[in-house]
């Protein structure tokens, strides 16, 4: 299931939201230009790879701890192809707008980059010794789906949806399309454990997404009673 848009209306314009997109798009459109050994090179400096992040908590040296501590926020800016950041923006693009008009502009920045990093540790706890780099949205975005789940239920969703060889549209309640991609999340990351887990293969991190949602979860309504 993709979303297309929701039919929610906001009272501000989401500049911050905006901003978060271009961002994304700057940094890969960046990243193109690179050749691989530079582009390694940017994610070994810029992504969260935990075995570095492990060695920064064990050597507790305030500058490597600090050094390391940056890229649970850089790594929000990296991903590794079209799809990955075509994906990651077209939620952001669906569901972003309304969280930061119920947030305001500065709270949505805050409440998006924590529940990024958060969701970044959610899924280093289950590979600290991991060297593969750890990139993408896809962890702060579930913040902005928890939210949206807790303020918006009933809100409904332009969905496209696969019927064997044709695609359709519906509209689903928020409830059910996010409860179900949280589902989906929580069933896979159980599934990775039985193996090597995500981040070790270098594959989707689950644990992210299922620890960013909770974090969106438990992190939005404080947020907006402080408004």
């Amino acid at each position: 299931m993709v979303p297309l848009h929701d039919n929610t209306p906001t009272e501000i314009t989401p500049w911050v939201n905006y901003g978060l997109i271009g961002a994304n798009i700057l940094v890969f459109l960046y990243a193109l230009t690179l050749a691989p050994s530079q582009l390694e090179a940017l994610f070994q400096t810029f992504a969260v790879v935990p075995e570095q992040l492990t060695a920064s908590f064990q050597s507790g040296s305030p500058t490597q701890l600090g050094a390391e501590g940056v890229t649970l926020i850089t790594s929000q800016f990296l991903h590794g192809g079209f799809l990955h950041l075509g994906g990651n923006l077209l939620f952001l693009w669906v569901f972003g707008n309304n969280i930061e008009d119920q947030l305001g502009h500065f709270p949505y920045l805050f409440f998006y980059l924590v529940c990024g990093a958060l969701a970044a540790l959610a899924q280093w706890g289950l590979a600290m010794q991991s060297a593969v780099p750890m990139v993408g949205a896809s962890g702060a975005i579930a913040g902005v789906l928890g939210a949206y789940l807790l303020w918006f239920p009933k809100a409904r969703i332009l969905t496209l949806v696969p019927l064997g060889f044709f695609l359709t549209t519906f509209r689903i309640p928020a409830m059910f399309f996010l409860g179900f991609w949280f589902f989906q999340q929580f069933l896979y990351g159980f599934a990775s454990l039985q193996a090597t887990t995500t981040v070790a293969t270098g594959g989707v991190a689950y644990w992210a997404h299922a620890g960013g949602f909770l974090v969106g979860l438990a992190l939005g309504p404080p947020l907006r009673r402080s408004r």
